[in-house]
């Protein structure tokens, strides 16, 4: 038999050519559920700074199911035993581990259903999956959820040095043109070792981890928190918040997505369960249906409304001011008063309801490398597994411990911060 009939070929210009075997999987990948990451940014609005970073969350998937096939073959000629099922069940987890992601990714994660996080959704659909595939997702189920006897399997898919974030931080980098956060992908995967249970990293791999743990940091500053991103996220928040508060106060707005009508007038929560209802209408929603409001919401009779929603698509997005901690309830309220006084000028609505759709204050937050719950490990010339930060010969990777905590103002680029 003719092997390449037995696989499906996708070209993938950070992992090059991908084959992915016929069966289950591609079964999953041909479904709705997984075709519809495709229509949702892997970076969010990040494409507002990096115009390059249009890659969805499915070629996300697609590479990440590629690096599972590459260390689970790895592993076994190491002569960790894996069976065929384990093996199967492990990639289904891969590659549906980020399938409960909503529109723009991150960005509306709390905005939509209250109780809630994309992991929650993303084990409903594998749940869902699993009845509709006759139980072939059991497997990867209890390996997902951590509940399968081999937890190494479990610390592939979610780790300190886990599938998603070697794939993600690869594509990432590729995408957005910052070569920093390029990882030595093949060195780590080639160097993992399955020991007493667990992954662990062979000595002479320990330069590539530090080399991605350093990505890590620099990919969150140079890109996950860039600060026009921070600005953008909280724009299109602004928005749904906009729509929320004019939903609530009974005012008419068109709302062209069904979906999006769905999840603005229920206000649903996951705190109990994620309903049948709740799970049809967020897999009906992606990208497309955030856009196609907003355009319509852009001619919007609200005048907040309308000019949240033109700022947007015409990318005249806010300002991010990055302050002191023990400076922010002062500059808080000097955002507050400076823009009820621009507003007022402009002819808005001024009160302090109508400014707070104008100002968002947060604190953006990274940890490179967390060693104290869950440690990188490096098995050393003794057959003696010793954690990353222990084993390193630099010092500076304890100071990649530390998280970067920098509190900020998101507000109207007229209104200027003292």
């Amino acid at each position: 038999m003719d092997k390449s009939k037995q696989y499906k070929i996708f070209s993938d210009p950070v992992h090059g050519f991908i084959s992915i075997p016929k069966g289950i999987i591609l079964k999953l990948i041909d479904h709705a559920y997984v075709q519809r990451l495709r229509r949702i940014r892997q970076l969010g609005l990040g494409y507002l700074v990096f115009p390059a970073a249009e890659h969805s969350r499915f070629s996300h998937a697609i590479g990440a199911l590629e690096l599972g096939q590459r260390v689970l073959k790895n592993l076994r000629e190491k002569d960790t035993t894996i069976s065929d099922a384990e093996i199967n069940g492990t990639l289904i987890a891969i590659l549906l581990h980020d399938v409960g992601h909503g529109p723009f990714s991150h960005t509306l994660e709390h905005s939509l259903i209250h109780d809630f996080n994309h992991e929650m959704m993303s084990l409903r659909i594998m749940e869902e999956l699993n009845n509709e595939f006759d139980g072939a997702l059991t497997v990867a189920i209890e390996i997902f959820t951590d509940q399968y006897p081999k937890k190494f399997l479990h610390q592939l898919i979610s780790s300190q040095l886990d599938i998603d974030r070697l794939d993600y931080l690869k594509r990432d980098s590729f995408f957005t043109g910052v070569s920093e956060g390029s990882v030595g992908i093949n060195r780590i995967l080639k160097t993992m070792r399955v020991f007493n249970g667990n992954v662990v990293i062979e000595k002479k791999g320990i330069y590539a981890i530090e080399n991605y743990i350093l990505s890590r940091r620099l990919m969150y500053m140079q890109v996950y928190l860039h600060k026009t991103v921070l600005s953008a996220d909280s724009l299109i928040k602004k928005i749904i918040q906009r729509a929320n508060f004019l939903v609530k106060q009974g005012e008419p707005l068109p709302i062209p997505s069904i979906s999006l009508d769905y999840f603005l007038k229920r206000k649903p929560s996951a705190k109990k369960q994620i309903t049948a209802p709740m799970l049809e209408k967020y897999m009906d929603l992606d990208d497309h249906d955030i856009y196609t409001c907003i355009k319509q919401w852009s001619k919007s009779d609200d005048p907040i409304l309308a000019d949240l929603s033109t700022r947007f698509l015409n990318r005249k997005l806010f300002a991010t001011t990055f302050i002191q901690k023990k400076n922010l309830k002062v500059q808080v309220d000097q955002a507050v008063s400076k823009t009820k006084s621009y507003l007022k000028k402009s002819g808005f609505p001024s009160d302090d309801v109508s400014a707070s759709f104008y100002i968002d204050h947060d604190q953006s937050y990274s940890e490179a490398y967390k060693y104290e719950h869950e440690s990188i490990w490096i098995l050393d010339d003794d057959d003696k597994a010793i954690e990353f930060s222990k084993a390193a010969d630099t010092k500076h990777i304890i100071a990649l411990t530390k998280p970067v905590v920098k509190p900020y103002i998101v507000h109207l680029k007229e209104v200027q911060l003292g």
